[in-house]
C-alpha cells in the first residue's frame, strides 16, 4: 500500500496544536492532545457585505473583491455616483460626467473605463466612453456605435466590450455580436460572438481572458475569447441573464440573474459546476469583473434592498464578516453618555440624559465584555460630556445641564473626584485623550464659547491654545490624543457636517471627509489611534450608519442593529475593529451593541472513519 508521503509529497506530522496559518489545502496532521487526525478543507461561501452608500441597479462593476469599483445605475433616477470597495466598506469616488445605466465597465479601481449605456433624451443609448484615474472621470474616444446591456473584460489599455443592445430604445431591439477592443486610446473590431445577445454577463482580467456568459436569448451560453476569436464553452447548469461574473475564461464565477436568482456556478475552462448559493437572490446587479473565482463581490439589484452587497470567498479560510451584535444592556436607559476605556471590554459610560423622565444624571457604569455594573457616581449631573483615559485612570470633562458647566471629573479606578475647571465652558464640545493629556475643541453655543476654540489639559490645569478649528462647529466627535487628534463631523445643530480636521498638538488641518455627514454619534474613547477609528449612529433621527477611518479614507462599515441618535458616546474601543455603543434615542433606550471586525480562520476538520 502506498504511503501518504509518496502520494502527496508531505509526511503526516504529529503536533500538539493545530496550525494557525495556512499549509496546503488537504494537508493532514495528527493532533496529540485530541488524539485525532485533522485536515484543512476548502471553504466556499457567500457572506453579507456592507451596503452601498447609494443603492441602485443596472450599475456597472469592475476591479477585484478587495479593490472594487461601481459606477452609474439608477435609483430609479439615473445617477453619476462612483463608489470604491475595499472588501469591507465603501467610499465615495469621483462622479461620472454623464450618468448612465446599463453600461459596462472594465479595469481596476484606479484605472477603469466606463463604456456606453443608456441616458434619457436627447440621445438614449450612448457611445460615450469615460476613463477613471482613481479620483476623476474624463471623456475619451467614443465607441464606433452606441450600445448598452452588454458585457466587458480586461484593463484600461487591454479592454474588450461584447454583445449588448444597439437600440435605439423603444424600437425593435438590435442585439449585437460585435466585439470591440480598446487599447486605451482607440477602438478596433475583434472577433464576433456566435450568437447576438443582450443582458449578458462577462469577466476577465485581459482581452485574452474574456468570458461571455448567459444572455436574454441564449441563457445558458458560454463563450471564451483568446484575443482574436470566440469559441463555445460548456453550458451553464442554470440559464440566466442580468447577473454578474468574476474571474477568467479558465477560472470563472457567475452569480445571480433574472429572475432574482441565488444560483452560483464555477467554470474551469470546460464545464460549469454548482457552488453555494447567494443568501439573497439578485438581478440587474454588478460584480468584480476583474476579480477571481476565489474572491468576488456582488453589489446592487433592482429588488429590495437595492443597496445589497454580498462577498464570495473560496479558500482554506472561513471568513466571518464584521458585524455589530447585541450585548448586555446598561442599567439605566439614557442618552448623551460619555465613554472611555482602552478596549470595548474594559470601558465606562458616564453621565447622560434620560429622555422620558427628562433629567440629566450622574450615573456611571462599567462594562466587562458582557455586562454593565454600577460604579460610584460622578460628582456632577451632566450629559453631552467628553471623555478619555482608561478604566483605572479616566477623565470626563465639559458637558451640559442647561448651563454648560466647566467641570472636570477624574476617575481613579474606584471613585470620581473633581478636577480643574475648563477655561471656557460650552455645550457640544469635542475632545479626547488621557488623564494627563487632553484636547477639547469647538462649541455649539458661541459666543459663550467660541466654536473654533481649542483647550488642552496637562494633568493639572486647562489652558487655551492658539490652534483654532478651520471650521467652527460643535456636536462632532473628538477622537485620538493631544498630539494626534481628530474632530469628526458635527453640526450646531445644522447643517450636519461631513468634514474632519486633524490636530498635531499645535495646528488643525483639513482631513478626509466622511462618506456620510454625522453628528452626535458614538466614537471611540481612550486615545484610539488617529489613523484607525470608527463612528456610528447619531444625527437628528435614529441612524444605523457606521464608518471607519484608516488614515487615508473613510469607508462605510456594517450597520448598527438598532438606529440611534444622541448616543453620543459610550463609544469605547481601541481601533476600527472594535466599538461599543450603548443607549441613545428619545425616549432613551438601554440596549447596547458591540462591533467585532472581520475574522478569518483555517477551515480545520477532524477526520473520522465511516
Amino acid at each position: 500500500m502506498a504511503k501518504y508521503k509518496d502520494l502527496h509529497g508531505i509526511a503526516i506530522k504529529a503536533v500538539s496544536t493545530d496550525p494557525s496559518n495556512a499549509p496546503s489545502e488537504g494537508q493532514v496532521w495528527y493532533n496529540t492532545n485530541t488524539g485525532a487526525f485533522k485536515s484543512i478543507l476548502l471553504s466556499e461561501a457567500w457572506s453579507s457585505g456592507t451596503a452601498l452608500s447609494t443603492g441602485r441597479y443596472n450599475l456597472a462593476g469592475s476591479g477585484t473583491g478587495a479593490a472594487g469599483l461601481v459606477a452609474g445605475g439608477t435609483t430609479p433616477g439615473i445617477v453619476t455616483n462612483t463608489e470604491h470597495y475595499n472588501g469591507t466598506g465603501w467610499r465615495n469616488g469621483g462622479a461620472l460626467n454623464v450618468g448612465r445605466d446599463s453600461a459596462t465597465m472594465f479595469g481596476l479601481s484606479t484605472a477603469a473605463t466606463f463604456v456606453g449605456g443608456y441616458a434619457p433624451s436627447p440621445n438614449g443609448f450612448r457611445a460615450l466612453v469615460e476613463e477613471y484615474n482613481g479620483t476623476a472621470w474624463s471623456e475619451e474616444t467614443d465607441m464606433p456605435a452606441p450600445r448598452a446591456q452588454g458585457a466587458s473584460a480586461g484593463t484600461q489599455t487591454d479592454g474588450i466590450v461584447f454583445g449588448g443592445n444597439q437600440g435605439p430604445p423603444g424600437s425593435p431591439e438590435t442585439a449585437a455580436t460585435t466585439t470591440l477592443e480598446y487599447n486605451g486610446s482607440s477602438w478596433t473590431t475583434g472577433g464576433a460572438m456566435s450568437v447576438n445577445d443582450r443582458y449578458i454577463m462577462g469577466c476577465g482580467g485581459s482581452q485574452a481572458q474574456a468570458l461571455r456568459v448567459g444572455g436574454e436569448s441564449d441563457t445558458d451560453a458560454t463563450e471564451e475569447y483568446d484575443g482574436s476569436s470566440w469559441t463555445t464553452g460548456g453550458n451553464l447548469n442554470t440559464g440566466r441573464n442580468q447577473g454578474a461574473a468574476s474571474g477568467t475564461n479558465t477560472a470563472g464565477l457567475v452569480f445571480g440573474g433574472n429572475p432574482n436568482r441565488t444560483n452560483t456556478e464555477g467554470y474551469d475552462g470546460t464545464s460549469w459546476s454548482n457552488k453555494p448559493a447567494l443568501a439573497t437572490g439578485v438581478e440587474d446587479t454588478s460584480g468584480s469583473a476583474q476579480g477571481t473565482n476565489a474572491e468576488a463581490f456582488q453589489a446592487g439589484q433592482s429588488a429590495s434592498p437595492i443597496s445589497i452587497v454580498q462577498n464570495w470567498n473560496s479558500s482554506a479560510n472561513v471568513v466571518t464578516a464584521g458585524a455589530f451584535s447585541s450585548t448586555g444592556s446598561i442599567g439605566t436607559a439614557r442618552s448623551q453618555i460619555a465613554g472611555f476605556g482602552a478596549t470595548t471590554d474594559a470601558s465606562i459610560g458616564a453621565g447622560g440624559y434620560r429622555y422620558g423622565p427628562n433629567a440629566y444624571t450622574n450615573l456611571s457604569e462599567e462594562y466587562n465584555g458582557s455586562t454593565f455594573s454600577a460604579t460610584p457616581n460622578m460628582p456632577v449631573t451632566l450629559g453631552f460630556r467628553n471623555a478619555g483615559g482608561t478604566v483605572t485612570a479616566g477623565v470626563v470633562f465639559g458637558g451640559h445641564d442647561g448651563t454648560s458647566p466647566a467641570n472636570t471629573s477624574l476617575w481613579d479606578g474606584s471613585s470620581y473626584s473633581n478636577g480643574p475647571n475648563i477655561v471656557d465652558s460650552g455645550y457640544g464640545t469635542m475632545g479626547n485623550g488621557s488623564q494627563t493629556a487632553l484636547f477639547m475643541c469647538g462649541s455649539s453655543e458661541p459666543p459663550a464659547r467660541p466654536n473654533t476654540l481649542t483647550e488642552e489639559y496637562d494633568g493639572s490645569s486647562w489652558s487655551s491654545v492658539p490652534a483654532t478649528l478651520n471650521t467652527g462647529r460643535g456636536n462632532g466627535m473628538g477622537v485620538g490624543s493631544q498630539t494626534a487628534g481628530l474632530a469628526i463631523g458635527g453640526g450646531s445643530p445644522n447643517p450636519v457636517e461631513s468634514l474632519m480636521e486633524e490636530y498635531n498638538g499645535s495646528t488643525w488641518t483639513a482631513g478626509h471627509t466622511l462618506v456620510a455627514a454625522m453628528s452626535r454619534s458614538s466614537a471611540q474613547g481612550g486615545s484610539t489611534p488617529q489613523d484607525n477609528t470608527m463612528v456610528a449612529g447619531g444625527n437628528a433621527t435614529p441612524n444605523t450608519t457606521s464608518q471607519q477611518y484608516n488614515g487615508t479614507a473613510w469607508t462605510t462599515s456594517p450597520s448598527l442593529s438598532t438606529g440611534r441618535q444622541s448616543s453620543n458616546g459610550m463609544g469605547a474601543g481601541s481601533d476600527s475593529s472594535s466599538l461599543l455603543v450603548a443607549g441613545g434615542n428619545s425616549p432613551s433606550i438601554a440596549t447596547s451593541e458591540k462591533f467585532t471586525g472581520e475574522t478569518t480562520a483555517l477551515n480545520v476538520k477532524t477526520l473520522t472513519r465511516s
